[in-house]
């Protein structure tokens, strides 16, 4: 096969990926991250107090946590997702790697909030911080995980833009090939 049609297909494969992932309302990450979440907070929880683990809800001390879908934050391992899946000039192994070690680390990140704010959850102030948790930190830990994967994996292209920018030289090089055959 051709290398540019090949660069292509390989192209067009890492974004059809990404869109069978986000189907059906990003099912699969809820599939397999909602009990991971839940089984890793009550695990680490219980090492503080007695905890019963009932579905998606977790309960301690006379308080009930409920793991909701934004709380296992299905959303952000997405974008991950879509920022590893969309860079160009990766090779797979360093691909898989990436992916890897991207969700370990947001994965660690998310239980860890969800710990803190479970030790918080009777306190006057916890909706101001389980707000200011969700919104804004849950957003830098992708983005600084997306970063701290760029700079370990000497990951040089830019999601997306280094896709269009092949298609693009590739349509400029087709017609520049086109003028030739004419003169």
């Amino acid at each position: 096969m051709d290398k540019q049609l090949e660069k292509v297909v390989g192209m067009f494969s890492r974004y059809f990926f990404l869109l069978l992932l986000g189907i059906g309302n990003l099912y699969i990450f809820y599939k397999i991250l909602t009990p991971l979440t839940i089984q890793s907070v009550g695990m680490i929880l219980s090492l503080f107090t007695k905890t019963i683990i009932s579905g998606n809800m977790i309960l301690m001390k006379g308080v009930v946590i409920e793991i909701v879908p934004a709380c296992v934050a299905g959303a952000a391992f997405y974008l991950l997702f879509l920022l590893i899946f969309s860079t160009a000039e990766v090779k797979p192994r360093k691909r898989f790697f990436a992916l890897v070690t991207s969700v370990s680390i947001l994965f660690f990140l998310n239980v860890i909030r969800i710990v803190f704010l479970s030790l918080i959850v009777d306190k006057t102030y916890f909706f101001v911080i389980h707000w200011l948790l969700w919104y804004i930190a849950s957003t830098v830990f992708v983005v600084a995980v997306w970063f701290f994967i760029v700079r370990l994996y000497k990951i040089k292209s830019i999601p997306i833009y280094s896709d269009v920018k092949y298609l693009t030289s590739l349509r400029k090089s087709r017609k520049k090939s086109k003028r030739k055959k004419k003169n």
